[in-house]
């Protein structure tokens, strides 16, 4: 049987988070559908779409949906910023989730709390051959790419010193945790959580219904504390965006 080319769907939720993608794309044909603009071309040897899904759970899976149903994806990564949930976990680290749940979901007493209703999984596992290659892509950026490509102002202004990869567990939800209270009762539910976000866990679902394989990677900008809102967009524009960029851009040449 012929094998099939990788086609992959890239979803971010933030502008800024993706526009170097866009630009950096060949051949490129916008469609949009659903009011969100489906970017289509080659990244970098790849065949990739490119979209954004704007914030939250029902968002990304719409978004997720169409790139499925409509593009055909092989495979579907979501990058993007997220807010540590972990002390080793700091701001400019690299999160790859090996699970996601979605921290929200409770429909007591019908099913057991977290467990998606008729799916009997309350933790999604994403794909372990392209969470390999990310771990391989993210090494070599923080290696070889984080110091010639972030300013040394923005690595000082954001205290980017030897930002570390993390795998494990990212929780999702419609959410913005900005507060100690609230982590630390995630904290409880899921100890061994890494870091918290809006959208990841819900693409998972979509993923796990129509049996496409898919990663997370994220950026952490925040201590999903009370501070979680300052400097974001700075944050996005001068660090994370880079960060998705070069990242890619690794990944794609692996691939290739």
């Amino acid at each position: 049987m012929e094998k099939k080319p990788h086609r992959f769907g890239i979803i971010s939720a933030l502008h800024e988070e993706q526009a170097g993608l866009i630009t950096q794309m060949r051949d490129a044909k916008t469609i949009t559908l659903g009011k969100r603009d489906y970017v289509q071309g080659n990244l970098w040897g790849i065949d990739c779409v490119c979209v954004l899904s704007r914030l939250g759970k029902v968002a990304s899976s719409a978004t997720a949906a169409m790139l499925i149903e409509r593009f055909a994806v092989s495979h579907l990564l979501f990058t993007g910023v997220a807010g540590s949930a972990d002390p080793e976990v700091r701001v400019g680290d690299i999160v790859i989730a090996s699970e996601l749940v979605q921290h929200d979901m409770d429909t007591r007493p019908l099913f057991p709390r977290f467990e998606i209703p008729l799916t009997g999984l309350s933790r999604f596992p994403s794909d372990a051959k392209i969470n390999r290659y990310l771990l391989e892509a993210a090494s070599h950026f923080l290696q070889q790419d984080l110091v010639t490509e972030i300013s040394e102002e923005n690595r000082f202004n954001f205290n980017l010193q030897q930002p570390r990869i993390h795998q494990g567990l990212i929780a999702s939800g419609d959410e913005f945790i900005a507060g100690v209270a609230r982590l630390q009762e995630l904290k409880v539910d899921f100890p061994d959580l890494l870091a918290v976000e809006m959208e990841g866990a819900a693409v998972a679902q979509v993923c796990h219904e129509f049996d496409v394989p898919f990663s997370v990677i994220r950026t952490i900008s925040d201590n999903a504390n009370e501070d979680s809102a300052v400097d974001f967009l700075s944050f996005i524009r001068h660090v994370a965006s880079v960060y998705a960029f070069h990242t890619m851009r690794r990944l794609c040449a692996l691939l290739s």
